[in-house]
């Protein structure tokens, strides 16, 4: 892709030779999601005892149009097919294969949300014996777990890169095509199977991965600026047009969950602005106090991702109970208070992204370490059994208790610590310091 430099991220070979433009872009969508959240989560405390959460940015009549805007999914999607494709030509012309690429595309997300699903539970449960009202309890496990979602979906594309990449050296545009084409069949028949349509969560995030597939390949980079302007503005056009007659809801959040086809139509806007931004995020991104800050958050960006939502949450639950003038939702003090809530929740994530982001750091070199295609295989489904639960009925108690234990055990088998340890045993002398 050009303009991809040899600038490293900490994480392993997986992160050599990447776009710092990519870089800059993944960060500013991070910054984007912490901060909308801390305007979107406001807890209520009732008279009756009971707590309620409210979506305070989604009740604004001005939201509606401005998520167009500030919904970033579909450009994190984009810009990991650009990384992802080219680590798997990196490590296929290396001689690798993709088993080992799944292992440790599994290992770099599953390790540090294994973490975050432990620490709910332990966290969780203690507030359940200190007395805390099982429906608190409950909002909590499902509040704080919402960034799950985004790990299985981005899971779900990344994992498909392989066979992906391969029907995309063949037929890009056909493979773009037929996958669009599926997320509109799925759109077609939610109506009468509401279920089908959580097979967009694959369809649709595969598609939009497709994007950062044409992109890697220099598809975009090699449109004139002004196509690019013309391609942004078609795709808000055709977006403002299927909300416009009614085919899909305008409001990009509902749009999310289950995704549709509006997610696809915005990727390819953003696409085109991310370019057409171009000369103007590279010398950002080379200025070296900006480099560096890149480098480190790029390297616990998802411990960032996973954390600030339960962080967030238990900080305001913690805020309802104190006895601290609560402005209601949506007033003006209410929006006065917001820089403060982001400025703690920042001060509450450096120590954490401290501790476990060592865990995201930790090198997952893919040719470091041989993987039978029956290993791979096992833990994908072992992770995506909790994974596929919580898509379908929600976040408890008990699924983080069964995902924590189902996640160690994708580790273990990826990691082959048990393996590893009979061999050491087994060694005397001067081999057994051998590595």
């Amino acid at each position: 892709m050009p303009g991809t430099s040899g600038r490293g991220t900490g994480t392993g070979a997986d992160t050599a030779g990447r776009d710092p433009v990519i870089d800059l872009v993944r960060f500013i969508c991070l910054v984007l999601v912490v901060v909308g959240h801390s305007m979107m989560v406001s807890p209520v405390l009732h008279p009756d005892g009971t707590v309620t959460t409210e979506n305070t940015l989604a009740l604004q009549g001005w939201f509606e149009p401005v998520i167009w805007i500030f919904m970033v999914m579909p450009l994190f999607f984009v810009t990991g097919g650009i990384t992802g494709l080219q680590s798997w030509r990196r490590l296929k012309a290396g001689g690798g294969t993709a088993a080992q690429f799944i292992r440790a595309r599994l290992l770099r997300l599953v390790r540090p949300a294994t973490a975050l699903l432990a620490a709910m539970v332990v966290g969780l449960s203690v507030a359940a014996l200190l007395g805390v009202d099982p429906q608190v309890v409950q909002l909590l496990a499902a509040g704080a777990g919402m960034p799950l979602w985004f790990l299985a979906a981005y899971l779900a594309a990344q994992l498909n890169i392989p066979v992906l990449a391969a029907l995309h050296g063949r037929a890009p545009w056909l493979v773009l095509g037929v996958l669009t084409a599926l997320v509109v069949g799925v759109d077609c028949l939610r109506g009468a199977l509401p279920d089908l349509a959580n097979v967009n969560l694959v369809f649709v995030w595969c598609a939009v991965q497709q994007l950062g597939f044409l992109a890697a390949d220099g598809y975009f980079s090699r449109i004139t600026r002004s196509s690019l302007l013309g391609i942004a503005v078609a795709a808000n056009l055709l977006l403002g047009l299927v909300t416009g007659l009614g085919l899909y809801r305008g409001n990009m959040l509902v749009n999310l969950n289950p995704p549709n086809l509006t997610l696809v139509i915005l990727g390819v806007a953003q696409l085109a602005v991310m370019e057409l931004a171009r000369p103007v995020l590279a010398p950002l991104a080379g200025i070296q106090w900006i480099d560096r800050l890149l480098a480190l958050a790029g390297a616990r960006s998802l411990t960032v991702y996973l954390w600030h939502l339960p962080l967030l949450g238990a900080m305001s639950g913690l805020l309802l109970l104190a006895p601290l003038p609560k402005p209601g939702s949506g007033t003006a003090e209410w929006w006065w208070s917001r820089p403060l809530v982001v400025l703690a929740l920042v001060l509450l994530l450096l120590p954490v992204a401290a501790a476990f982001g060592r865990l995201e750091e930790r090198t997952t070199a893919m040719r470091a370490a041989r993987c039978r295609p029956a290993v791979a295989g096992a833990a994908v489904v072992v992770v995506f059994i909790p994974v596929a639960d919580a898509a379908l009925n929600g976040l408890s108690l008990g699924l983080l208790a069964a995902g924590t234990a189902c996640f160690s055990v994708a580790v273990l088998l990826l990691s082959g610590l048990p393996l590893r340890a009979r061999r050491k045993r087994g060694r005397k002398g001067i081999a057994s310091g051998v590595k």
